[in-house]
């Protein structure tokens, strides 16, 4: 009995090694899996994705790329903890918003090469004096594409698109500062006004404008145009590009008067776990060879001078979508409005989406 209790003992002791060298083999193979794999999030066919073989090739890291259709819904996900992003790629007010919840790791700028690529103009934005916590990625506009077999007139402002000429044939994209911005350009205030007149009489104009409303959407917008569906439409630059490419009568304007000039940032999250495969993956971005290739796969403007310089002329001398900086003074980047605004703004365009129907 005493040896069978000695043998028992034995075996126990062979268990208990045993299990903590599973468990010790079993960190070491997560702490390998973390430290060979970069996870990014990012906006849904944003980048192009030979790019993605291409830094794993020459890196090493294995990319596990993540998508998110909102800033909303990205905010919501890297706030809730729980997931690694390494890096993410929000707009201009949610960089701002997440730098304030301390959701984003202060940048080492020591560690970025090529950031004298950027041109200044890009650089010390509101959101981010100093790029403290943010990349420049992709930047662009918002204006309106045209059809021109089906208008008499092309829109140049924004206050063309009450004509009656559009009257069922105006495509909106589905954003509150978006419309809610234009119809404060049109009257001449900020698309980052608090003044509840302003927002009132915003509200009131785009009640007048519905008859020529044929549909409020999102990434829907860019089938329809190129299928001739809408005379009209209001949407993002990176948008109207690929749809002026694969349809010749489709044209693109930003209103002289104001419209709004975006940011998506690349920006490593309080979720990252791969600090390396982040800065690696921020230092190949700005090579201006990588860089041109996503600008010119993607179809939005890249911010990064020397890759711009790469692309097709017929690209860069197209002042709707690379204006010069004449054209950039009247447009604004969107401000983080706070809670209480932000439901007001929000509020508004819901109200004129239910008025509509």
């Amino acid at each position: 009995m005493k040896r069978l209790v000695y043998f028992m003992g034995g075996v126990l002791a062979i268990i208990a090694v045993l299990g903590l060298l599973a468990v010790k083999l079993s960190a070491d193979s997560g702490s390998s899996a973390i430290s060979n794999q970069l996870t990014i999030y990012n906006w849904g066919d944003y980048i192009d994705e030979s790019l993605l073989k291409s830094f794993e090739k020459e890196t090493g890291y294995k990319v596990n790329y993540v998508t998110f259709d909102s800033n909303e819904a990205m905010y919501t996900k890297i706030k809730q903890g729980g997931t690694t992003y390494d890096i993410a790629i929000p707009s201009e007010y949610m960089i701002d918003k997440m730098k304030s919840e301390k959701l984003l790791n202060r940048l080492d700028h020591s560690k970025i090469k090529g950031l004298a690529h950027i041109n200044p103009r890009f650089l010390n934005q509101s959101f981010d004096q100093g790029n403290v916590y943010s990349i420049p990625y992709f930047w662009g506009t918002l204006g309106i594409t045209y059809n021109d077999t089906m208008v008499q007139t092309p829109p140049e402002h924004w206050r063309d698109l009450w004509s009656p000429e559009y009257q069922n044939n105006l495509m909106l994209i589905d954003g509150a500062r978006e419309v809610i911005g234009l119809a404060l350009n049109e009257q001449g205030d900020s698309v980052n006004s608090k003044d509840m007149g302003q927002l009132n009489k915003a509200y009131n104009h785009l009640k007048s404008l519905t008859p020529n409303v044929k549909a409020i959407v999102a990434d829907e917008i860019k089938q329809y145009m190129i299928n001739n569906e809408a005379a009209v439409a209001v949407t993002f630059s990176g948008e109207a590009a690929e749809m002026v490419s694969e349809n010749e009568h489709l044209h693109y304007v930003v209103p002289s008067e104001g419209s709004n000039l975006w940011f998506d940032n690349i920006v490593i999250p309080k979720t990252a776990k791969n600090y390396a495969a982040a800065y690696a993956f921020i230092n190949f971005m700005l090579k201006p060879e990588n860089a041109a290739k996503n600008a010119e796969y993607v179809g939005y403007a890249t911010p990064n001078m020397k890759a711009e310089a790469l692309l097709p002329k017929t690209i860069t001398s197209d002042r709707a979508f690379y204006p010069d900086a004449t054209a950039m003074k009247n447009l604004e980047v969107y401000r983080n409005l706070g809670p209480e605004y932000l439901g007001i703004y929000n509020d508004l365009f819901l109200e004129f989406k239910m008025y509509r129907k």
